[in-house]
């Protein structure tokens, strides 16, 4: 039953954070976005104390249930576990714990994230790791799909679905994804958790916390009959049967080895201390209240938690597809990426220490933005967090998914009208590059387009009854949404870019 109950909260926390990420519609984040919010080191960078302690307290109560029910890359790598057992059963056994790497990484990652060093945390932090999986793996499978589905659709004049475009945001992104994916399954189909508990720095945490659960899991050792099934089926590799203990800083509390005791001999039940040892289950019919108490306890903390936030949670709406065309027949130069001496943040993020600081690189606000104007830095201290840039659209005055999906803090959540206050940026002109000087014609997408009347065209040569206009901006108006430089019909580099506002301000 213990084990029933563990994989069934699993799977529905494990696939709807899935979703989070497969989701492009938005439709999702409003009723299950509290469970990205829930995951442990982004509830500790959002100061969120609440979550980190009711997690902390879980661990406490239970051991590391956290490991095995609410992290999506834990469940992941019991998948992959799973599907191995298939075709090799009982294949694990006891390995004693590499202490000074499992230890040494969470000192590591400790000074990374006081130090802010990105690059670092990024890279071991458990939930963005997975977020980068199913954002550059798994969503694009999940477009493409849904673009088949479109395709058909639409030849039976149906529009249930739409087509999205399915593009690479970012190579090096991309490749670290793989990299991590290929290391995860490696690891995971030979030995069951050994990331979990030799590298994953949120595992050892919570390990060294568990030590001191309340309910664990022990041996009866007057049932036991030394089979060692236990140990063979534990994808911790934490059982030792021949001292008859169990390493609980390793345990995931899977139950996996309740369900293989043919004897009984194994009890997940309170601990109790007597003459300095934990004596655990003295007789079956204790064993089987207790047993009993901590399955009611674990069942009813859980179903309470998850069916408090799913009522609390509000469906947003989804806005219509926006579909851009050109008009014209001629073929467009793509456009390039200017030079920006600082990088263009999301409203809501305040400024770039705030980005670095909170940000763990997860990429749901990049599967968000409807915009395609979000991709992942490449830069070495702001490594594969999101930066903006306007090639293929502008932050359009109306959208704030990116500050809704944010689970850290490192985007605040905004509404339109806060948004239209908010400058992330100013706009630069490039007098050599635009299509009055180079071409001599007029334009006026620049300022047709802006949405807050930041440019006006005035005369190139005043005084002049047929000058051309060029165009002049005015900072304290212009919020550096990029529909200027997104617009501008200039190739390869727009006339017109946004320089990054190291601190966000009013305007």
């Amino acid at each position: 039953m213990l084990k029933k109950i563990r994989i069934t909260t699993a799977i529905f926390c494990f696939v709807f954070i899935t979703l989070l990420f497969l989701d492009f519609t938005g439709t999702l984040h409003g009723w299950f976005g509290w469970l990205a919010k829930i995951q442990f080191i982004p509830a500790l960078l959002a100061l969120n104390v609440g979550v980190a302690l009711v997690l902390v307290l879980l661990t406490l109560l239970f051991g590391r249930i956290y490991c095995s029910v609410i992290c999506p890359l834990g469940v992941f790598q019991d998948i992959i576990s799973w599907i191995a057992g298939k075709k090799k059963k009982n294949r694990f056994r006891y390995s004693p714990a590499i202490s000074w790497l499992r230890y040494g990484v969470l000192v590591v990652f400790i000074i990374a994230l006081i130090a802010g060093v990105n690059s670092v945390v990024v890279m071991l932090e458990p939930y963005s790791a997975y977020g980068r999986i199913a954002s550059n793996l798994f969503a694009p499978l999940y477009q493409w799909g849904n673009n088949v589905l479109a395709y058909f659709a639409e030849r039976i004049d149906s529009y249930a679905f739409y087509s999205v475009d399915v593009w690479l945001k970012s190579a090096v992104t991309f490749a670290v994804a793989v990299v991590t994916f290929a290391a995860l399954i490696i690891l995971a189909w030979c030995n069951g958790r050994t990331y979990c508990n030799t590298i994953c720095p949120v595992g050892t945490l919570l390990g060294f916390i568990s030590r001191f659960s309340l309910f664990k899991l022990a041996f009866v050792e007057e049932k036991c009959s030394g089979c060692g099934l236990c140990a063979r089926d534990c994808k911790a590799s934490c059982i030792d049967v021949k001292t008859k203990r169990i390493d609980q800083s390793r345990c995931v509390t899977c139950f996996n080895c309740i369900e293989k005791c043919r004897f009984g001999a194994m009890k997940y039940a309170p601990r109790r201390i007597g003459n300095k040892k934990e004596l655990i289950g003295k007789t079956s019919a204790v064993a089987t209240k207790q047993d009993g108490v901590s399955r009611r306890n674990m069942l009813s903390l859980l179903t309470a938690f998850i069916v408090t936030n799913t009522i609390k949670a509000q469906q947003i709406k989804v806005a219509p597809p926006l579909i851009k065309v050109d008009g014209g027949l001629a073929t467009i130069e793509d456009k390039k990426i200017p030079d920006r001496k600082t990088p263009i943040i999301p409203p809501g993020a305040l400024s770039t220490k705030n980005m670095k600081d909170h940000c763990t690189a997860c990429q749901l606000c990049v599967l968000a933005c409807p915009n395609s104007v979000l991709r992942p830095s490449n830069k070495l201290m702001t490594f594969m967090q999101p930066e903006m840039s306007y090639e293929r659209g502008y932050c359009r005055p109306e959208c704030t998914e990116c500050s809704q999906v944010c689970p850290t803090g490192a985007i605040n959540a905004i509404t339109a009208a806060d948004k239209s206050a908010i400058s992330i940026g100013q706009v630069v002109w490039i007098k050599d590059n635009c299509v009055v000087n180079k071409d001599k014609i007029q334009c006026h997408n620049c300022e047709r387009h802006c949405p807050t009347g930041a440019i006006i065209l005035v005369d190139k040569d005043p005084g002049s009854g047929n000058s051309l206009k060029i165009p002049v901006v005015d900072n304290e108006l212009c919020t550096g949404c990029g529909a200027c430089e997104n617009l501008c019909p200039a190739r390869p580099f727009s006339a017109i870019y946004v320089e990054g506002n190291v601190r966000h301000h009013s305007i």
